[in-house]
C-alpha cells in the first residue's frame, strides 16, 4: 500500500495556499442547476471524486453537461424540474451528498431508476430518506439489504399540491438537504416535521441561502423542527461561482496554528456560506490571532506549545472533529470534542479512527459515544491508518508537520475531495 511522510514544516513560516472549491457547494450548484429552468454556467467547480460521480450521474440522466477542469468550469443545461430520461442506472460512489440528493431528485421525476454505491457508502446512513420519499409516494425496492443500496427508485411522477412527512436527520442532515432542494420540482407545498435530537443545521442553511441564490423565494421555518416549501416559484439558470473549500483550508491555518506560523488561503470569503468558519473561532480560542487584510483571511499561530486546550462542542462543524484532535496533543490542556456522535457512521467510524490513531502515536485519549477528549502529549512515530477515509488522512497529516515520522497509509484517498492535498502539503514543508 502506498504511504506518506511528510517532513516538519519550520516554525514562524508564511504559508499562501490555495485550496479547491467545496464539495458541499459544489455538489449543491450542480443539483440546483440541473433543477433550473436553463443554462447555468458554474465556475470554481471542485473536480474530485465526488465531484465526478455527481456529474457522471447527470449525464446518465441524460443532461447536457459541457466541463473544462483547467477552468474549474461546469456548463449545465438545466430542464426546470424535469428529468432527461426516465430510466437509468445510477452510480453515486462513496459520496454521501451524490448519494443523498440523487435519491430524491429520482424520487420526485417520472421513471423508474436504479441505484448503486460503493461498498462503503453501502454502510452510511440512507434508511429515513427512503422512508421518507415512500412517505411522499415514490417507490422504493430494496434489491439487496434493507435501508441501503441498490435500489430500484420509482418517481411519483405527477405535481402535487401538497406533501407532508416527518423526518429523523440525527444521522445525516443531508436527508432534509435533499428534500428541500427537489420539493419544488414536484410540490406547490410540501412541509417537513424534523424528528430526533439533532440541532446542528449549518449544512441545511446553506442549503437554504443557495437555493436562494438560483432563484427560489426561500424556506419558510413555522418552528426550529418545521420546514416549508413552496414550489411554484422553481428556480433559475445562473452564473454561479463555487466558494473555496473552507474544510480543506482548515487543514492548513491548523498547520499555522502549531507552528507558530502565519497562514494566508487565497479567496477566503467573510460571508462564506460554510459552517467550518466556526473552525477558524476555536482556533482563536486556543490563542491564534485571525486578521482579514485586503480581502483575505490570514491566521497566526501563537508560539509553539502555547495553543490552549477547550471544550466546545463541534455538533455544527463536525468535519473538522479530526483536524482539532491531530493538533490536541499540542495544547496545554485537555481538548474535550462533544456531540459529534454522528460522525461514527460517515466514511468510517471517525471517533474510532481518532482513539486508534492517537494510540498508535502515544497520546493518552477518552473515548465517548459522542465524543473524545485528547490531552497533552507528545505524539511518537506512527503509521496512521486512514480507513479509505480523506479527513482521516489530512488531519493527521497536520500533526505530521510538527512531528517527523508520522506516515499516513493510503494517502490519496483524499482523492474523494483534495486530489493534490499532499502535493501542496510537499511544496510548504520543502
Amino acid at each position: 500500500m502506498q504511504t506518506y511522510q511528510g517532513k516538519k514544516l519550520p516554525y514562524h513560516s508564511n504559508l499562501m495556499v490555495t485550496v479547491p472549491g467545496s464539495k458541499s457547494i459544489t455538489n449543491r450548484a450542480l443539483l440546483l442547476a440541473a433543477l433550473a429552468e436553463g443554462r447555468s454556467i458554474l465556475d470554481g467547480v471542485l473536480f474530485s471524486n465526488d465531484s465526478n460521480v455527481f456529474l457522471q450521474a447527470l449525464r446518465d440522466l441524460g443532461f447536457t453537461v459541457e466541463v473544462d477542469e483547467k477552468a474549474y468550469r461546469v456548463e449545465l443545461q438545466g430542464m426546470g424540474g424535469r428529468v432527461p430520461r426516465s430510466n437509468a442506472n445510477i452510480y453515486v460512489g462513496s459520496a454521501g451528498t451524490a448519494a443523498r440528493f440523487l435519491t430524491a431528485m429520482t424520487a420526485m421525476t417520472v421513471g423508474k431508476f436504479r441505484l448503486d454505491a460503493s461498498a462503503q457508502m453501502k454502510k452510511r446512513p440512507m434508511k429515513e430518506l427512503f422512508d421518507a420519499l415512500t412517505e411522499l409516494g415514490a417507490g422504493v425496492h430494496y434489491l439487496c439489504d434493507e435501508g441501503t443500496f441498490p435500489v430500484y427508485v420509482t418517481g411519483i411522477g405527477h405535481r402535487q399540491e401538497r406533501g407532508e412527512l416527518s423526518l429523523n436527520i440525527d444521522r445525516s442532515s443531508q436527508f432534509l438537504s435533499a428534500l428541500l432542494m427537489t420539493a419544488p420540482s414536484h410540490f406547490d407545498d410540501m412541509t417537513i416535521h424534523l424528528t430526533g435530537q439533532r440541532s446542528a443545521l449549518s449544512y441545511v442553511r446553506m442549503t437554504e441561502q443557495m437555493m436562494k441564490q438560483f432563484g427560489h423565494a426561500g424556506v419558510e421555518q413555522g418552528s426550529e423542527r418545521c420546514y416549508r416549501v413552496k414550489g411554484r416559484e422553481g428556480y433559475r439558470a445562473q452564473n454561479y461561482t463555487v466558494e473555496p473549500d473552507v474544510s480543506a483550508a482548515c487543514y492548513f491555518y491548523a498547520m499555522a496554528a502549531i507552528t507558530g506560523s502565519t497562514c494566508c488561503v487565497r479567496n477566503m470569503r467573510q460571508d462564506s456560506l460554510q459552517g467550518d468558519m466556526k473552525f477558524l473561532g476555536v482556533l482563536e480560542q486556543m490563542g491564534c490571532r485571525l486578521d482579514w487584510r485586503d480581502g483575505e483571511l490570514f491566521l497566526t499561530g501563537p508560539e509553539p506549545g502555547s495553543l490552549h486546550g477547550v471544550d466546545v462542542d463541534m455538533s455544527d462543524f463536525s468535519d473538522q472533529t479530526l483536524t482539532l484532535a491531530a493538533i490536541a496533543p499540542y495544547a496545554d490542556r485537555p481538548v474535550c470534542i462533544r456531540n459529534v456522535g454522528h460522525i461514527r457512521g460517515q466514511e468510517c467510524d471517525r471517533l474510532h479512527a481518532i482513539c486508534e490513531n492517537m494510540e498508535r502515536l502515544q497520546v493518552r485519549f477518552e473515548e465517548r459515544e459522542d465524543g473524545v477528549t485528547v490531552y497533552p502529549g507528545a505524539p511518537q512515530p506512527a503509521e496512521i491508518e486512514t480507513y479509505q477515509d480523506h479527513r482521516v488522512a489530512m488531519a493527521f497529516a497536520v500533526t505530521g508537520v510538527r512531528t517527523e515520522g508520522i506516515v499516513i497509509r493510503d494517502p490519496m484517498c483524499c482523492r474523494k475531495t483534495f486530489e493534490n492535498y499532499f502535493q501542496l502539503l510537499d511544496e510548504i514543508t520543502s
